[in-house]
This record gives structure tokens, C-alpha cells and sequence, in this order.
């Protein structure tokens, strides 16, 4: 391996390990995907001395030579942003612009919420109310961009792992590593994890035992403006178990199997019970809704090969208040109806 060269080369860490080529010089830069996409195609950037390919594999140790350019470039482009806060850390810059390009103001206070464990790489946060994980249309406050100003400098930045909606609460996992974000990543899209809610809803539920709800949910565009409705598109399915039933609301402890858009305020408002204040999906609102990711599983997450739970209580108080958690929904029972959707699913 060749001696590295301080002034354009970068020594990749364990934490960047894994990733492809173009993906990491991105993540690392924050220049634009096709010029450095152009860099390594005309053989500028090189891997341990050999030609650099944009979807190559990189490892702890790995040195990636730049062009002697790229890094005065890099800096130019992190000296035009906005500190967050003020004297405080650079952003990168696709956390410094909202969606759709628009440039967006941040808050002077970009603390982190609480942290409820950690297991290696992977963090659990207790996200709250309000807060977005990505930034959007004109904001950029969000977990993602307190992430990146709490560990700038970091070699990779602690990424969250999935979405909560804005209004929804609770646990939030984020990889402090390429390879823990990958594992949560990859755990998300298999159905690896059991990802429980809990959410107070418009209404008498009707059913006092647990039941498996599937519907066909598509997304709707108008503009900008996105909404889900029932009725055709891509299969979702959840399980809703009771623990409060009353005239004027309920309270339901939900799993989800499947993992869509606005899932849980779709499926409940189809099935006649909105949750309480959600104005999308049920009744005008000014108030957000009462949802809140109570617990998420992961299995083979330790380092013996044993299930890791993130777990963290509603912050709802008054009428409202959760004395303790329900126990989990893995039982048998509901383990049949996620075999019985799997399996319908195949046929």
C-alpha cells in the first residue's frame, strides 16, 4: 500500500468501511454526485494506488487519492454555508437546503433529544413531537441536520436509519457507522424488525382482541402536497390491539408488519377512527396527533447474537398519560396472523 500523501488523500476509518466508492467521497466532500462521479471515470481518484471504480467496495485503511483540487473545493463549498448555530459547526450542504432546493433557516438551539441506549453502532433517540428526521420545505431543522451539527467533523456522520412523521414521537435509530446503518437498514426493509406504536384514536374501537388489519394504500400528488389512500396500490398490513376503549376515544397499541407511508393514520382513519388530531386523515386540527413509537426490536443486534430493545414511554400527560408500557405483540397469536399475511402474500 502506497505511503499516504496528507495534502489529497483520505485514509478511510472503520466507521466508513463498506461503503461504495462514490458514496463515500460524497458523504466525505459534500460536492455534487456527477462531478466526482466524472473524477473517478477519468481516473483522477484512485483506491490504494490503483484505478478508483465509483461502486468499489472501500475498507478501513483503504487511501483514496483526489485530485490536488478537491479538497480546496470541498472547503470553498463548506465556507459558503451558514454556521449552526452561530460560531458553531459548518453543516453539509445537502442538510443546508430544504427539499426542493429551497435554502432554509435553522434555530440557534440544536440540541439533541434524550438518548435512550446504545448498542455499538447503533443509537436510539427519543424523537419528539415536531421535529422532522430529514429536513423539508423550507426548514431545515431536523435529527438528521442536529445530527450533523453535534458530531461535525465526525469521518461519518451518525445517520437515522428510518422515518417517523414529523408529528409522531418516540424511538428513532440512527447508524453511527456505515455498517450499523446498513444492519438497521437492512432490517427495516426485511421485516426483521418488530416496530410498535402507540396511538389514541377518534372513537370506540370495536374489537377486544388483537386483529390483523390489511388494506391496498397508493400515494396522491397534488403539487407539492403528498396524501395516501386506501383502495388500490401496494399492500399494508398492521395489528391493533385494544388497552383503553372508551365512547369518546381509544387507545391502541399497534404493530406494523409492513412499513408504508402514513400506514397507521391511513389504516385507522379507513377503519373510522382517525387518531385525535390529525387534520390530514380525520378531522380539521390544529393540534398534532397523538402517535408515539413506543418500542423497536431488532434481533441478532448483540454481540452474542442476542434481540436488542429501544424502548421509551408516550410523553403524553393529563387524561392522556401511559402509566407503563404493554407488553410487546410477539405472541403466538399475532405471530400466526403475520405468517398468514406473509403467506398470502406469496400465493
Amino acid at each position: 500500500m502506497p505511503s499516504p500523501e496528507p495534502e489529497h488523500t483520505l485514509v478511510v476509518s472503520a466507521a466508513e468501511s463498506g461503503q461504495k466508492l462514490l458514496q463515500y467521497l460524497v458523504r466525505r466532500l459534500g460536492l455534487s454526485q456527477s462531478m466526482l462521479h466524472r473524477w473517478i471515470r477519468t481516473g483522477q481518484i484512485r483506491v490504494n494506488g490503483g484505478r478508483g471504480k465509483p461502486f468499489l467496495r472501500i475498507a478501513d485503511g483503504d487511501q483514496v487519492r483526489l485530485p490536488p483540487f478537491a479538497l480546496k473545493m470541498a472547503a470553498s463549498a463548506q465556507a459558503g454555508a451558514p454556521a449552526a448555530p452561530a460560531e458553531g459547526p459548518r453543516l453539509p450542504a445537502f442538510l443546508r437546503r430544504g427539499r426542493f432546493g429551497k435554502r432554509a433557516s435553522l434555530p440557534t438551539d440544536l440540541a439533541l433529544p434524550p438518548l435512550i441506549a446504545r448498542q455499538g453502532d447503533i443509537w436510539a433517540y427519543d424523537k419528539p413531537a415536531g421535529l422532522p428526521v430529514q429536513p423539508g420545505t423550507g426548514h431545515a431543522d431536523s435529527m438528521a441536520t442536529r445530527l450533523a451539527a453535534a458530531f461535525s467533523g465526525a469521518p461519518f456522520l451518525p445517520t437515522p436509519a428510518h422515518r417517523l412523521d414529523m408529528d409522531t414521537s418516540g424511538v428513532l435509530l440512527v447508524g453511527a457507522s456505515y455498517g450499523a446503518l446498513r444492519l438497521l437498514q437492512d432490517a427495516f426493509r426485511s421485516h426483521g424488525m418488530v416496530k410498535e406504536y402507540l396511538a389514541w384514536v377518534e372513537g370506540r374501537w370495536e374489537h377486544e382482541a388483537p386483529r390483523l388489519l390489511c388494506h391496498q394504500m397508493a400515494k396522491k400528488y397534488s403539487g407539492y402536497f403528498e396524501r395516501v389512500e386506501t383502495g388500490a396500490g401496494r399492500d399494508a398490513c398492521c395489528i391493533v390491539s385494544p388497552l383503553l376503549r372508551g365512547e369518546r376515544g381509544s387507545l391502541l397499541h399497534v404493530r406494523l408488519i409492513t412499513g408504508r407511508t402514513h400506514q397507521i393514520r391511513v389504516q385507522l382513519s379507513a377503519c373510522g377512527h382517525p387518531l385525535m388530531g390529525d387534520g390530514k386523515y380525520g378531522a380539521a386540527s390544529n393540534q398534532g396527533f397523538l402517535l408515539h413509537a413506543c418500542r423497536l426490536i431488532l434481533p441478532n443486534a448483540l454481540p452474542d447474537g442476542g434481540t436488542a430493545t429501544f424502548e421509551t414511554p408516550p410523553p403524553w400527560t393529563g387524561g392522556r398519560a401511559l402509566g407503563e408500557l404493554p407488553p410487546s405483540l410477539t405472541d403466538a397469536s399475532c405471530q400466526d396472523m403475520i405468517a398468514e399475511f406473509l403467506t398470502s402474500r406469496t400465493q
